[in-house]
Protein backbone atom coordinates (compact mmCIF):
# COMPACT_ATOMS: atom_id res chain seq x y z
CA UNK A 1 0.00 0.00 0.00
CA UNK A 2 2.46 2.18 1.10
CA UNK A 3 4.59 1.99 -2.64
CA UNK A 4 0.69 3.11 -4.43
CA UNK A 5 0.33 5.76 -2.04
CA UNK A 6 4.24 6.96 -3.25
CA UNK A 7 3.14 6.13 -6.64
CA UNK A 8 -0.13 8.26 -6.59
CA UNK A 9 1.49 10.87 -4.71
CA UNK A 10 3.92 12.41 -7.17
CA UNK A 11 1.42 12.95 -10.24
CA UNK A 12 -0.70 14.45 -7.90
CA UNK A 13 2.15 16.82 -6.45
CA UNK A 14 2.96 17.62 -10.28
CA UNK A 15 -1.25 18.73 -10.54
CA UNK A 16 -1.50 20.50 -7.32
CA UNK A 17 1.79 22.51 -7.86
CA UNK A 18 2.22 24.34 -4.53
CA UNK A 19 4.58 26.07 -5.68
CA UNK A 20 3.67 27.42 -8.83
CA UNK A 21 -0.16 28.56 -7.10
CA UNK A 22 2.39 30.29 -3.82
CA UNK A 23 2.67 33.29 -5.90
CA UNK A 24 -0.71 34.05 -6.30
CA UNK A 25 -1.55 32.77 -2.97
CA UNK A 26 0.86 35.92 -2.04
CA UNK A 27 -0.50 38.26 -4.23
CA UNK A 28 -4.39 37.75 -3.31
CA UNK A 29 -3.71 38.02 0.62
CA UNK A 30 -1.35 40.83 0.17
CA UNK A 31 -2.07 42.94 3.18
CA UNK A 32 -4.11 41.05 5.04
CA UNK A 33 -2.65 39.71 8.78
CA UNK A 34 -1.48 36.86 9.41
CA UNK A 35 -5.12 35.49 11.34
CA UNK A 36 -6.84 36.22 8.24
CA UNK A 37 -4.13 34.30 6.24
CA UNK A 38 -4.61 31.00 8.05
CA UNK A 39 -8.43 31.13 8.18
CA UNK A 40 -8.12 31.43 4.47
CA UNK A 41 -5.57 28.80 4.66
CA UNK A 42 -6.95 26.26 6.55
CA UNK A 43 -10.69 27.17 4.80
CA UNK A 44 -8.72 26.12 1.36
CA UNK A 45 -7.41 23.04 2.76
CA UNK A 46 -11.08 21.87 3.87
CA UNK A 47 -12.71 23.40 0.81
CA UNK A 48 -10.11 21.43 -1.67
CA UNK A 49 -10.34 18.05 0.75
CA UNK A 50 -14.11 17.97 0.73
CA UNK A 51 -14.32 18.12 -3.68
CA UNK A 52 -11.74 16.45 -4.22
CA UNK A 53 -12.79 13.06 -1.97
CA UNK A 54 -16.25 13.68 -3.21
CA UNK A 55 -15.25 13.51 -6.53
CA UNK A 56 -13.03 10.23 -6.16
CA UNK A 57 -16.21 8.55 -4.44
CA UNK A 58 -18.82 9.27 -6.56
CA UNK A 59 -16.62 9.83 -10.51
CA UNK A 60 -16.93 6.11 -10.42
CA UNK A 61 -21.35 6.05 -9.94
CA UNK A 62 -21.38 8.78 -12.89
CA UNK A 63 -18.43 6.45 -15.24
CA UNK A 64 -21.00 3.72 -14.71
CA UNK A 65 -24.53 5.56 -15.67
CA UNK A 66 -22.88 7.51 -18.52
CA UNK A 67 -21.28 3.92 -19.92
CA UNK A 68 -17.71 5.26 -19.73
CA UNK A 69 -14.58 3.41 -19.36
CA UNK A 70 -11.58 3.51 -17.36
CA UNK A 71 -9.76 4.02 -20.84
CA UNK A 72 -11.57 6.42 -22.02
CA UNK A 73 -11.41 8.85 -19.00
CA UNK A 74 -7.43 7.75 -19.16
CA UNK A 75 -7.47 9.27 -23.31
CA UNK A 76 -9.61 12.05 -22.60
CA UNK A 77 -8.48 12.96 -19.15
CA UNK A 78 -4.34 13.00 -20.05
CA UNK A 79 -5.54 15.41 -23.32
CA UNK A 80 -7.55 17.47 -20.78
CA UNK A 81 -4.20 17.40 -18.40
CA UNK A 82 -1.95 18.11 -21.46
CA UNK A 83 -4.12 21.03 -22.85
CA UNK A 84 -3.72 22.61 -19.11
CA UNK A 85 -0.02 22.03 -19.34
CA UNK A 86 0.42 23.33 -21.89
CA UNK A 87 -1.65 26.39 -21.40
CA UNK A 88 0.54 27.03 -18.00
CA UNK A 89 3.60 26.82 -19.81
CA UNK A 90 2.76 29.38 -22.44
CA UNK A 91 0.76 31.86 -20.41
CA UNK A 92 2.81 33.75 -17.32
CA UNK A 93 0.23 35.45 -16.00
CA UNK A 94 -2.88 34.24 -13.93
CA UNK A 95 -6.40 36.37 -13.17
CA UNK A 96 -5.92 38.17 -9.96
CA UNK A 97 -8.93 38.34 -7.43
CA UNK A 98 -9.64 40.79 -4.79
CA UNK A 99 -9.44 39.00 -1.53
CA UNK A 100 -13.12 38.27 0.23
CA UNK A 101 -14.36 36.73 2.90
CA UNK A 102 -14.80 33.11 0.07
CA UNK A 103 -10.97 33.86 -1.04
CA UNK A 104 -10.06 30.56 0.36
CA UNK A 105 -12.82 28.02 -1.06
CA UNK A 106 -12.81 29.88 -4.26
CA UNK A 107 -10.04 30.26 -5.88
CA UNK A 108 -7.72 28.84 -3.40
CA UNK A 109 -9.48 26.01 -2.56
CA UNK A 110 -10.69 25.54 -6.22
CA UNK A 111 -9.31 25.85 -8.50
CA UNK A 112 -6.07 26.82 -7.68
CA UNK A 113 -5.50 23.71 -5.07
CA UNK A 114 -8.03 20.97 -6.52
CA UNK A 115 -8.89 22.09 -10.30
CA UNK A 116 -9.52 20.01 -13.13
CA UNK A 117 -6.10 18.71 -13.41
CA UNK A 118 -5.88 17.43 -9.84
CA UNK A 119 -9.64 15.72 -10.22
CA UNK A 120 -8.92 14.05 -13.14
CA UNK A 121 -5.37 12.79 -12.07
CA UNK A 122 -7.07 11.38 -9.34
CA UNK A 123 -9.94 9.81 -10.80
CA UNK A 124 -7.67 7.85 -13.65
CA UNK A 125 -5.28 6.77 -10.22
CA UNK A 126 -8.02 5.10 -8.38
CA UNK A 127 -8.23 3.27 -11.14
CA UNK A 128 -4.48 2.16 -11.02
CA UNK A 129 -3.32 2.22 -7.52
CA UNK A 130 -6.85 1.93 -5.83
CA UNK A 131 -9.18 4.28 -3.72
CA UNK A 132 -7.39 4.80 -0.54
CA UNK A 133 -4.07 5.15 -1.13
CA UNK A 134 -5.28 7.72 -3.76
CA UNK A 135 -7.60 9.66 -0.94
CA UNK A 136 -3.85 9.34 1.13
CA UNK A 137 -1.79 11.14 -1.79
CA UNK A 138 -4.18 13.73 -2.20
CA UNK A 139 -4.83 14.85 0.87
CA UNK A 140 -1.22 14.83 1.76
CA UNK A 141 -0.46 16.94 -1.61
CA UNK A 142 -3.44 19.20 0.10
CA UNK A 143 -1.62 19.48 3.13
CA UNK A 144 1.85 20.31 1.71
CA UNK A 145 0.03 22.87 -0.24
CA UNK A 146 -1.80 24.56 3.12
CA UNK A 147 2.03 24.33 4.74
CA UNK A 148 3.54 25.81 1.58
CA UNK A 149 1.12 28.82 1.91
CA UNK A 150 1.63 28.90 5.59
CA UNK A 151 5.28 29.69 5.07
CA UNK A 152 4.51 31.99 1.80
CA UNK A 153 6.68 35.14 3.41
CA UNK A 154 9.57 32.86 3.92
CA UNK A 155 9.41 30.47 0.45
CA UNK A 156 8.65 33.65 -1.25
CA UNK A 157 12.46 35.15 -0.34
CA UNK A 158 14.15 32.12 -1.19
CA UNK A 159 12.36 31.45 -4.84
CA UNK A 160 11.81 35.15 -5.25
CA UNK A 161 9.22 35.81 -8.14
CA UNK A 162 11.42 34.42 -11.02
CA UNK A 163 12.44 31.50 -9.12
CA UNK A 164 8.93 30.19 -8.40
CA UNK A 165 7.65 31.42 -12.06
CA UNK A 166 10.24 28.57 -13.41
CA UNK A 167 9.26 26.22 -10.91
CA UNK A 168 5.55 26.71 -11.81
CA UNK A 169 7.08 25.64 -15.58
CA UNK A 170 8.71 22.79 -14.78
CA UNK A 171 5.78 21.25 -12.39
CA UNK A 172 3.38 22.22 -16.14
CA UNK A 173 5.83 20.21 -18.48
CA UNK A 174 6.00 17.34 -15.84
CA UNK A 175 2.53 17.53 -15.90
CA UNK A 176 2.65 17.50 -19.90
CA UNK A 177 4.40 14.14 -19.68
CA UNK A 178 2.63 12.39 -17.33
CA UNK A 179 -0.61 13.29 -19.68
CA UNK A 180 1.17 11.13 -22.37
CA UNK A 181 1.83 8.44 -20.54
CA UNK A 182 -2.01 8.67 -19.60
CA UNK A 183 -3.23 9.03 -23.13
CA UNK A 184 -0.34 6.20 -24.14
CA UNK A 185 -1.59 3.92 -21.28
CA UNK A 186 -5.63 4.15 -22.02
CA UNK A 187 -4.71 3.88 -25.77
CA UNK A 188 -2.83 0.13 -24.76
CA UNK A 189 -5.40 -0.83 -22.42
CA UNK A 190 -8.23 0.34 -25.11
CA UNK A 191 -6.65 -2.38 -27.82
CA UNK A 192 -5.22 -4.10 -24.72
CA UNK A 193 -1.08 -3.74 -26.60
CA UNK A 194 1.09 -4.56 -23.34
Amino acid sequence: MLKNILLAFIPLFVAVDAFGVLPLFVGLTEGLKKKEKNRIIIQSIWTASAVAVAFILVGKLIFKFLSITIEDFMIAGGAILFCISITDIINSAKTRRIPSENLGSVPLGIPLIVGPAVLTTSLILVSRYEMLPTIISILLNILIAGAVFSQSHRLIKVLGDAGSKALSKVMSLLLAAIAVMLIRHGIQQLFNLN
